[in-house]
This record gives structure tokens, C-alpha cells and sequence, in this order.
């Protein structure tokens, strides 16, 4: 096992609960001592609080809860923020001009507005300071330049420096926590759920669970083999995460991105929709999902939709289908979602929320067309939705929409003029 270990000094820095913190920082609040919650009121009750401060979450308020459900937790008055979008990606990008003080572009990897790791292997001896000190005073100008509280894990590779921080940093009394290797049997094992773990979602968790595996130690111990036969490569890749490997390099940017094997939209409804006008969503869902889908120059071959029914009727549906072979049509992949929804959706329930994903990706400038599909019409197709692309990019999303974005039930001019779903 040794082979596989790398022994680096790498940093995970989160920014707590950001979208707040940053609120707090622009108002002077201090965020453990101020009940503020991220959330457009304009929205009705049924708004998703995108981030509550650190003080409201003493009282075991989850992530992405709806405003009608905070009575549930406090009684407190809440100060309500709506969300501003673009200040808080400045404020990303000034987190990364402090780290960028300290180390060189190559050796930070964004993970998310909020995550970021750096390697900070070949700057110990140039600063004359260990990884935790230089981490430390990483994380104290972050504090007093942008008054954001952050914290932070430290660990031989990227893996282990993120498991650090999850599983303990956020404890710890400077928000600082470093593993080592001699770490994982007394610190990762006994870690249950297994859903604590990066990496392991809440249905990978049930179907490992079903084989008598509750602790991450238990995967650990059992057959990789097993494991493998079980959940294919992710299965092998679960087992030497359980035992801290991970060969990840941050200067592997592009490799990294490339990990990410799903391209997906989701959006809350303001309204109920029904058929047909929730037709015309999911169309324009579709759009932009195969937008992104071309520009990476992906296909995919498994595609899924999910629909949640409003807080009075409850419940929802989520399906998916894995096509034979990977494709970017949009005719192809309208059909097959059309299909999944028209098999599953209760047409007298209400729908107020809604995603779609693609999944199952492969890079690739070749297609093998079957005997039943129209190339021609593929191709012009194709021809036709690239060149939209290179109009939208160079004139704006609103340049092109289809006739049905005039709709009174059409979200889409709406949405284009969001940055991550919110105005501002």
C-alpha cells in the first residue's frame, strides 16, 4: 500500500457558511453571534435558504432547508439577506488573490466558490514554516483582510487533506486539522455514517449498508475485489479512499475537471405546473443542459429527470435511462426525457421543482450512428445548435430562444439574467 502513498503537504481551506459570512462581513455582524439567513423572500415561504450563519446552525438546521421550515428549528428573529451572486463570486476571487500571495497559480485547485485546495509542498522551505503554520497564517489574512472565518485541513494528499477538515477541523479550536497516514485506521475508520465520508452519497451509503458494511473501516477490511465486481471502478476507487489513497496532483487541473462525469440543471418553480406547460421547461432545461454538454465536446449516454410535487401533495418522482450509445441530440435526448416523464408523472399533481442530468459522459469527436437513426438530420441539427451556441456567447444568452420563451409559463429570459439562479 505504501506504493500508493504520496506524501505531500497539501492545504483544504472552506470558507463557513459563505454566502452568509460574506452578508456578515458587508454589515459589520459578527456571523456566531447573528441569526442571518441567505434567502430571496420575494420568492414566498417555499425559498430555499441557500446559508444560514454559524450561530443558527448550533440549532441543527440543515443545508438547503425552505424558509417555512426554520420555525422548526428556532424562534429566533431572523435577519433575512437576499442573495447577491456576483458579490459573493468577487469575494471568491479575493480569497484566491490572498492564497495567490503565498503560492503560485499551479499549485491551487477552486474546487467550488467556497473550497480550494493548495499544495504547499515546495513553499515550507521558502517561508521557513511548517504546512500548519503556513496554513495558519493563510487563513488568519483571509480573516482580518475579508473578515471571513474559514477552516481548514492539511494531509499528504488531496483526499486526506479534505477528510481532515470535514472530520475534524471543523471542531477543532483554530478550525485546523492535519492527517497523516498513521491517521486513517484510528480517525477515518470509525467514521459512521458512511455518508460522512466525501464521496459517499446517501443511496451509496443504503446499498452498502444492504452488505452489512456501516463504518468506513468495514470497507476497508472487506474484498476489493468484491467491491469492484460490485460497483466497477468507482468500487476500487471507494476502497483506496478508505485506506487514504489518492493520487490526485493539484497541477493536474484539467484532469481534475475531467473527473466530474455529469452535466446537469435543476430549478425551483414559482408557481404549480402541470402538463402541458411544464412541457416547455423541461425543453428549455434541456437546451441548456446539451449547451454545456457541446461545449466540453461530451456525449452522454444515461440521462435523468426528477420532479418534486408541492409542500401539500408531497413526494415526486425521479427516473432515469442509459441509451446505447452517447449522444449530444437534442431530438434523441428529448425523446427519451419526454418518454421517462410521460411513464412516471401523476398528471394531476402539482410540480415545483424540477432537474435534469446527464450522466455517464464520454469525450469523443466520433459517433456511431445506428441503422435507425437519420444522420443527415443529426448532422444539420448539430450544425444548427453550435452555431446558436457561438451567437449566445458572443451576444448574450437572450440573443436566441426559442418562440416558446414568450410564454407566460416560459422561465427562461428570467432565468439567463441570473447568476447561480438569483438576481445581483
Amino acid at each position: 500500500m505504501e506504493k500508493y502513498q504520496l506524501n505531500k503537504n497539501i492545504m483544504c481551506i472552506d470558507l463557513k457558511s459563505f454566502y452568509a459570512s460574506v452578508e456578515c462581513a458587508l454589515n459589520d455582524f459578527d456571523p456566531f453571534n447573528t441569526p442571518l439567513v441567505v434567502a430571496d423572500l420575494s420568492r414566498g415561504n417555499g425559498a430555499l435558504c441557500l446559508a444560514v450563519t454559524p450561530y443558527l446552525k448550533k440549532y441543527g438546521i440543515p443545508n438547503r432547508i425552505r424558509v417555512f421550515d426554520l420555525k422548526k428549528f428556532t424562534n429566533e428573529t431572523i435577519i433575512y439577506a437576499k442573495p447577491k451572486m456576483r458579490t459573493y463570486m468577487k469575494y471568491s476571487i479575493k480569497v484566491i488573490e490572498i492564497l495567490l500571495k503565498y503560492v503560485s497559480y499551479d499549485d491551487i485547485y477552486v474546487y467550488s466558490i467556497d473550497e480550494t485546495f493548495v499544495d504547499l509542498t515546495n513553499y515550507l522551505k521558502l517561508y521557513k514554516l511548517s504546512d500548519y503554520d503556513l496554513t495558519k497564517k493563510i487563513k488568519d489574512d483571509i480573516l482580518n483582510t475579508l473578515k471571513l472565518h474559514s477552516t481548514c485541513g492539511i494531509g499528504p494528499n488531496m483526499l486526506m487533506a479534505k477528510l481532515s477538515m470535514d472530520l475534524e477541523a471543523k471542531n477543532t479550536i483554530e478550525g485546523i486539522a492535519k492527517w497523516d497516514y498513521s491517521d486513517v485506521k484510528t480517525k477515518l475508520w470509525k467514521v459512521t455514517p458512511l455518508s460522512k465520508m466525501w464521496g459517499i452519497g446517501s443511496r451509496r451509503e443504503k446499498h452498502l449498508n444492504d452488505l452489512g458494511l456501516y463504518t468506513i473501516g468495514d470497507i476497508a477490511n472487506s474484498s476489493e475485489k468484491r467491491l469492484k465486481r460490485l460497483f466497477g471502478v468507482l468500487g476500487t476507487e471507494l476502497w483506496y479512499h478508505t485506506h487514504g489513497i489518492d493520487l490526485s496532483l493539484i497541477q493536474d487541473k484539467d484532469i481534475l475537471r475531467n473527473k466530474s462525469k455529469s452535466v446537469g440543471l435543476s430549478q425551483i418553480l414559482f408557481s404549480d405546473y402541470y402538463s402541458p406547460n411544464i412541457y416547455i421547461i423541461i425543453k428549455e432545461m434541456l437546451d441548456e443542459v446539451l449547451r454545456r454538454l457541446r461545449l466540453t465536446k461530451h456525449k452522454a449516454k444515461t440521462i435523468r429527470i426528477s420532479c418534486g410535487y408541492n409542500k401539500d401533495t408531497g413526494g415526486g418522482f425521479s427516473k432515469q435511462t442509459t441509451l446505447l450509445n452517447p449522444t449530444n441530440s437534442y431530438y434523441l435526448l428529448l425523446d427519451e426525457l419526454l418518454n421517462l416523464f410521460n411513464n412516471s408523472y401523476d398528471h394531476n399533481s402539482p410540480i415545483r421543482s424540477i432537474s435534469i442530468s446527464l450522466t455517464n459522459l464520454i469525450k469523443t469527436n466520433l459517433y456511431q450512428y445506428s441503422l435507425f437513426e437519420d444522420h443527415l438530420y443529426l448532422e444539420k441539427e448539430l450544425k444548427l445548435l453550435e452555431t446558436i451556441d457561438s451567437i449566445k456567447i458572443n451576444h448574450g444568452k437572450n440573443s436566441v430562444n426559442r418562440g416558446s420563451s414568450l410564454d407566460d409559463a416560459s422561465t427562461i429570459i428570467a432565468r439567463n439574467k441570473m447568476v447561480g439562479g438569483h438576481n445581483g
